[in-house]
């Protein structure tokens, strides 16, 4: 009987058939980080990316101390701090974590079936390698560890990340500039941020700035994942005139990366997507709000803590950061609530309330991770066990 191949397999085959991996001249694992042959990392170009990640964090460090903005509260607003609402935004902010990993199996579903273990397992860990890898290059880890070779390739991992950011992106910016409109700012809009000359004015220009650029990152996805083959034509077309292999290689990468948007055909998988994402969001800005209300902040409604959630994700998270998203964490923060508070406000209770939500996600990150590491130690440890007690 003949054994009908898969499509994971037949690609690659094609792939060898065609001749298109990575021409000699060019580095595999500069050229495919995805590779399974590729190892994960290269000595050079990380300590490149490590040097621009910490001269970002001392600029925004710089920042924070030339605008009077602490890192770390003054004692006195301590305090009027409510400690129980600390521990509940380290509980909400783990139910938060929780939904963040999974809902990504909605968006893996279509390449293949995978156990909840192992998405939460890769995103645990792939959620710190995020945070603490230079310029968000941590976005690797997770396809890395979910793809298995001839079903889930880890480009079409890739590719489901890449929606995700997307539609993050939009619900996030849409929230803002919808919270925007049921909060009260400050009028007229501080014209400094803490000492800073930074107009906060320019933070809900960014918002409608932001609901058009993913909005358009969501258009262009969308068409990619309807006229794939056509945008790989066109790929090997315009590459073609530089490198005949390497336009091969690229557009079967862009393929493959294309996979991953399988969840697009089917409301089944769309739909709850979209739905999760929502919740997340809403979840997120719904202990930010207990958080800010806990450490004083007068006045803290959700709807603002829905403004302030949307400040620290776009502007202070989603972009390529310094390890631990040091200084551009805080300065976001501070930012989102300078449209709210007078100057006072925001360095004092509003100091408190930004190393507060900090420690609290890096605490529940760290602490998933650790299970997650567990959990696969573990696993190894029986599968091991098992093969020696089968022999």
């Amino acid at each position: 009987m003949t054994e009908t191949p898969s499509p994971a397999s037949s690609r690659d085959s094609e792939e060898i058939a065609t001749g298109s991996q990575p021409p000699a001249s060019m580095p595999a694992a500069e050229l495919d980080p995805l590779s399974l042959s590729a190892p994960l990392v290269r000595l050079e170009p990380l300590l490149l990316r490590l040097g621009i990640s910490l001269a970002i964090a001392a600029f925004f460090v710089w920042m924070l101390h030339e605008g009077a903005m602490p890192l770390v509260p003054a004692r006195e607003f301590w305090a009027g701090l409510r400690g129980w609402t600390v521990a509940g935004y380290v509980l909400g902010w783990s139910i938060v974590h929780v939904i963040r990993a999974a809902r990504w199996k909605l968006l893996l579903a279509p390449l293949g079936e995978l156990s909840w273990r192992r998405v939460f397992t890769a995103s645990f860990i792939g959620f710190l390698a995020i945070l603490m890898f230079p310029l968000r290059t941590g976005e690797v880890v997770r396809p890395i560890l979910i793809r298995e070779r001839g079903r889930i390739s880890a480009w079409a991992a890739a590719g489901t990340l890449a929606a995700e950011r997307i539609v993050d992106g939009l619900v996030l910016s849409l929230m803002m500039v919808i919270a925007l409109g049921l909060a009260t700012p400050l009028e007229p809009l501080p014209e400094r941020l803490g000492d800073l000359p930074i107009r906060v004015s320019i933070i809900p220009r960014g918002a409608y700035l932001a609901v058009i650029g993913f909005g358009a990152a969501l258009l262009a996805m969308l068409a990619f994942h309807i006229w794939r083959a056509s945008t790989r034509r066109l790929v090997e077309r315009l590459l073609g005139v530089l490198s005949e292999p390497f336009a091969r290689w690229a557009s079967l990468r862009l393929e493959r990366l294309a996979d991953g948007l399988n969840f697009l055909s089917g409301l089944q998988h769309s739909v709850p997507f979209v739905l999760a994402t929502a919740a997340y969001w809403l979840l997120n800005a719904a202990c930010t709000w207990l958080l800010g209300w806990g450490t004083g902040l007068l006045g803290f409604s959700f709807a603002r803590a829905c403004v302030v959630t949307g400040v620290l994700a776009i502007f202070g998270v989603l972009m390529p950061n310094a390890p631990g998203f040091v200084g551009a964490f805080q300065f976001s923060l501070y930012a989102g609530l300078a449209m709210f508070y007078a100057r006072e406000q925001v360095l004092g209770e509003g100091a408190l309330f930004v190393f507060l939500i900090y420690l609290g996600q890096m605490l529940v990150t760290f602490g998933f991770a650790g299970w997650a590491a567990w959990a696969g130690l573990s696993r190894r440890s029986s599968f091991l066990a098992e093969g020696s007690d089968s022999k």
